[in-house]
Parts: C-alpha cells; sequence; structure tokens
C-alpha cells in the first residue's frame, strides 16, 4: 500500500449522497394542475349534491303542498322542528297528547329527584285578571279582517290554569347568585340570551315550547301556572332572565329578577297567537343554601297604559298575513302564602310530631326577623337589570319636558322618540 506524501490527497472515501435533481418544471406544473382539478372536481360534486338535496327537499316540499293544501302543510311545517319534511316520533308527541288526551310527561330535572320528606315547601298563588279588549288599539271585530276566530284563544284565557301549587325550597336554587357575584346590583344572567339584534329572530309558526332545561324548569313550572304553553325564551331579543342581588345578610338573600317569556295561546288547526308581556319581574328571599324560601312575587308591571305585546297569523305566510296589537293586562301575578315550612316535623329523637294542636290548629312557624347588613333600593336595582337587558338605556332618557330644560342648561340637542309602546319592555 503506498503512502501519501505531505500535500497529497489520499483516495476518495465514501461522502454525503448527492441531493437528488428536482422534478422538472413541467412535472411540478403538471402535480399542482391536477390537484386544482381534484378540489375542482370535490367541490363540484359537493355542490351538484347539495342542489340535488335542495331539489329533493324542494320536490316534498310541492308533493306536500299537492296533498295537504296550504294551510295543511302550514300546520305540517309547524311541528317539523327540523325542516327536513319528515315528523318524528318526537315532533308528533304534541299531537299525540292532544289527541290521546294524556298528560305530557314530566322531564324536569328537580322532578327526576327523589323527594325528601325533611325538606321545606311552599304555597304559591297565581293571581290573574285577563287582558282588557278595550285596550286593544286596532284589532277590534271586524276592522283590518280581525275575527273573533283569531282572537279566540285571547278571549278564552280568563283565569290562571294553575290557580295554585306547591314547590319545594330547592327548586328555587337557580336564583341564587352564582360564585364571584356577591356584589350588591352587579347583574348575572339565569338564562342567557342567545340572541342579538344581530341574528334575527325564531320562527312564529310554533304550537308548543321546547321542553326546559336546566335553571330554565323553575321558571317554566311557574309561568304555567298561567297558562299550560309558555315559551321561556322569546322570539326576539333579548331573551332569557337576569338578575342581580338587592340585600345581603349572614344566611339570606334577597334577589330581584327581570323574566323576558312569552306564551302560545292557539293549538292546531288554528293558527298561532303569541301573547308577549312586557316584562316578568319579582324578587325571591330565600337562604344561601336554598332550603327555606322567606318570600316570592313574580309579576307583570301594571303601571303603564300598553303592557302586552300580540301578535298573531291569519294565514299560512308568516311574513304577509300576520297582525300586530297592543293591548293592557290588569294582573298578572304569582305569589307565596308564606314562608316555606318542613314537610314534617320532628322532634329531637327523630320523632314525628303531629302538625296540628289537640284544639285542631296547625301548627304557628315562628321565623326570626332578618338583619339585613347591605341593601339596594328596588328602583336601582331594576335599572341596571334594564341596562343589562337593553345596554342603550346607559344614556339616560329623560321625560320630553326635562329633556328640554337640560338641553337649555348644557347647551346640546334633543333627540326625540315617538313610540307605540316602550321601547325598554317587550311590548313594543
Amino acid at each position: 500500500m503506498g503512502r501519501t506524501r505531505p500535500g497529497e490527497r489520499g483516495p476518495a472515501g465514501p461522502g454525503p449522497a448527492a441531493p437528488p435533481a428536482p422534478p422538472p418544471r413541467r412535472a411540478r406544473v403538471l402535480a399542482l394542475l391536477g390537484a386544482l382539478l381534484a378540489a375542482a372536481a370535490a367541490a363540484a360534486a359537493a355542490r351538484a349534491f347539495a342542489r340535488y338535496s335542495e331539489a329533493q327537499a324542494a320536490a316534498r316540499q310541492d308533493s306536500a303542498l299537492k296533498t295537504l293544501g296550504t294551510e295543511g302543510l302550514f300546520l305540517f311545517s309547524s311541528l317539523d322542528a327540523d325542516r327536513d319534511m319528515y315528523i318524528s316520533p318526537e315532533e308528533f308527541k304534541p299531537i299525540a297528547e292532544k289527541l290521546t288526551g294524556s298528560t305530557p310527561t314530566a322531564s324536569y330535572e328537580e322532578e327526576e329527584l327523589p323527594p325528601d320528606p325533611s325538606e321545606e315547601t311552599l304555597t304559591i298563588e297565581a293571581r290573574f285578571q285577563p287582558l282588557l279588549p278595550e285596550s286593544m288599539t286596532k284589532s277590534k271585530d271586524g276592522f283590518l279582517g280581525v275575527s273573533r276566530l283569531a282572537l279566540s284563544g285571547l278571549r278564552n284565557w280568563t283565569t290562571a290554569a294553575l290557580p295554585s301549587a306547591v314547590f319545594a325550597a330547592r327548586h328555587f336554587r337557580p336564583f341564587l347568585p352564582p360564585r364571584g357575584h356577591v356584589e350588591l346590583g352587579e347583574p348575572w344572567w339565569i338564562i342567557p340570551s342567545e340572541l342579538s339584534v344581530f341574528t334575527g329572530y325564531l320562527s312564529n309558526n310554533r304550537f308548543y315550547p321546547p321542553p326546559p332545561k336546566g335553571k330554565e324548569v323553575i321558571i317554566h313550572r311557574l309561568l304555567s301556572m298561567f297558562h299550560p304553553r309558555p315559551f321561556v325564551k322569546t322570539r326576539f331579543a333579548p331573551q332569557g332572565a337576569v338578575a342581580c342581588l338587592t340585600a345581603i345578610s349572614d344566611f339570606y338573600y334577597t334577589v330581584m329578577f327581570r323574566i323576558h317569556a312569552e306564551f302560545q295561546l292557539s293549538e292546531p288547526p288554528d293558527f298561532p297567537f303569541w301573547f308577549s308581556p312586557g316584562q316578568f319581574t319579582g324578587h325571591v328571599i330565600l337562604s344561601k343554601d336554598a332550603t327555606h324560601v322567606r318570600d316570592f312575587r313574580l309579576f307583570v308591571p301594571n303601571h303603564r297604559s300598553l303592557n302586552v305585546d300580540m301578535e298573531w297569523l291569519y294565514g299560512a305566510s308568516e311574513g304577509s298575513n300576520m297582525e300586530v296589537d297592543i293591548g293592557y293586562i290588569p294582573q298578572m301575578e304569582l305569589e307565596a302564602l308564606g314562608p316555606s315550612v318542613p314537610s314534617v316535623i320532628l322532634d329531637e329523637d327523630g320523632n314525628l310530631i303531629d302538625s296540628r294542636l289537640p284544639s285542631g290548629e296547625p301548627l304557628q312557624f315562628v321565623f326570626e326577623e332578618i338583619q339585613w347588613q347591605q341593601e339596594l333600593s328596588w328602583e336601582e336595582a331594576a335599572r341596571r337589570l334594564e341596562v343589562a337587558m337593553y345596554p342603550f338605556k346607559k344614556v339616560t332618557y329623560l321625560p320630553f319636558t326635562e329633556a328640554f330644560e337640560q338641553a337649555k342648561a348644557k347647551n346640546k340637542l334633543v333627540h326625540s322618540i315617538l313610540l307605540w309602546g316602550a321601547l325598554d319592555d317587550q311590548s313594543c
């Protein structure tokens, strides 16, 4: 073997592999073109499938229209919640219950819990005076095509569906403030609004409310005392329920709330008739663990001359066949007859005590006086809930004459708004 001299290189060893030669430009262009063609073909296939699906849906709707007629298709569509042109057993359930006269099975979460004989209960009474027909400004019989049939659901609603009902104190747990909301007047949502001025509104063509879930359950049960078909969420924004604390003690809260809900007064084959009070407001005084309710009241404010919006269809088209009016309802109120009390009374040894005295009179409970440490006025709490529902109310709105005085003092212009109803509730 020869030696390598200084300055000379030895035999070349195995070096790093040479990088592969780049594909020809034509091959790269063809590959890119192929990918684009494949994507275009997939998009075209998707569009074709969508057109096919739309055509099938249109064909089914056309067939249904020929079979059922306009009014029949309208009724069918009111039950077809997912708009797939098929009525599922769940969608048909309200009609089946109507035809068979069966009572809808309860799906309320709190009713699934076994009753606790030691828990406290309270009785709530409904007070209801029907809407005054003379307060409806344009919907007199024979005017604008309004008929007695169109208003039959309203005319027949003269009493509360359930004059009184017993609730467990724990049913009011959803009114407790969430963690972190223990400041007076700080609003929180019991039922958040799912709509805004940008998301439109829900369909008018519905008869039966969806099953309530979670915190909706107690509000649905309370409103069902007025009428069997309450919609906990309104068709228009702002929906839901908002609350805030107005008083705090060592063991109790006073919670003020505002609820936007409405009722469907008609059932098939009549057309839908929507009854939308301006708002439900009220308060509940309850212990911090929701085992005791000291007081409860819910009502539609009646201090304004108009406090209910009504909208109803008189044909199969939602847009062109709808009438609207506003009216006044004198009383729509729920109130607890007294604080919650134990269902059974036990002595110190756990033995059952007779709830009646030897004279036959029921035992009288003595409740301690609540010492409130912090309190907020009803007016200020109502204003804060109003702003939560309607953020534009952050601006101060003044009566007509006061506005001019303020404008003159501040050298500003006046922005005047004239309405048929109220801008800050659901009656307008």
